[in-house]
């Protein structure tokens, strides 16, 4: 698979359908990798060019070493897009993908033709938490905790219905490089942008999971409130909606691209 160097760590990226199509890019949450979209691309790629990537420290992407930030992750997409030559995208981003998504939106907004945020928070969690998992995470390594996180991705109906599912869920979880996943928790935990997000000029939809409680609907509709001119819908899941209500998130993503201005 593709890699390319930006900003010093060399990044794992895909592309899919027509290369004169308008593009979107899809960010993974933390955690995950790529193909984490895979539900998402049959159908995006018919209309769309998809590019998606690993962030820095998951999947293939290179694990650099820390601190993070989520402005040197939201550097990172854009490194990817002027090496790749891309002026503007439709971003999508789920979770961490989507506090990047913001953070592009506030500071990068001339790269954007729309966003989509999704299953995020303008402030995800509180220092306590994040602490408390880095430190969990530093004293036994990934896998302990592998199971309990992935449980917190979905609706026990849906865990008890798609064990396939969730035994690959887990397998991308343990895979995660841990010093790529314990940097990005701190960039999370250090993240704060619920006094910026008003300055966010792009068309915005923002997406939550009926049942998520990793970054609940509240979440969401604080986004939404806060964004100026900001959509804002509902989906039958938890936290990775992409993948619990796949067909109506692809549905969704599809209606609110195709009606913006690509420029």
């Amino acid at each position: 698979m593709p890699q390319i160097k930006v900003n010093g760590a060399s990044l794992r990226y895909e592309w899919e359908g027509p290369a004169d199509a308008p593009v979107i890019m899809l960010c993974n949450s933390l955690g995950t990798n790529l193909a984490m979209w895979d539900p998402q691309i049959a159908t995006l790629a018919k209309e769309f060019r998809v590019l998606r990537y690993d962030s820095r420290g998951h999947g293939q992407s290179e694990a650099t070493p820390g601190p993070y930030t989520i402005k040197g992750l939201g550097q990172d997409a854009l490194g990817l897009l002027d090496a790749l030559q891309i002026r503007r995208v439709l971003f999508c981003g789920l979770s961490l993908g989507g506090v990047i998504a913001q953070w592009l939106g506030v500071n990068a907004r001339d790269r954007l033709n729309a966003i989509i945020i999704s299953n995020s928070a303008a402030k995800i969690g509180n220092d306590d938490f994040w602490n408390k998992r880095i430190e969990k995470l530093r004293e036994g390594g990934i896998a302990p905790v592998a199971a309990a996180q992935v449980l917190r991705w979905f609706t026990e109906k849906y865990v008890a219905a798609n064990s396939q599912v969730i035994a690959r869920m887990k397998e991308m979880f343990v895979a995660t490089p841990l010093d790529g996943y314990i940097a990005t928790c701190a960039a999370l935990r250090d993240s704060d942008l619920r006094g910026s997000i008003n300055y966010i000029q792009t068309p915005t939809l923002v997406l939550a999971g009926a049942h998520d409680v990793v970054t609940p609907p509240a979440d969401g509709k604080f986004m939404a409130v806060g964004i100026p001119g900001a959509q804002y819908a509902e989906l039958n899941a938890s936290h990775l909606s992409n993948i619990e209500d796949a067909a109506e998130f692809t549905a969704v993503v599809v209606r609110f691209f195709s009606h913006q201005e690509i420029r």
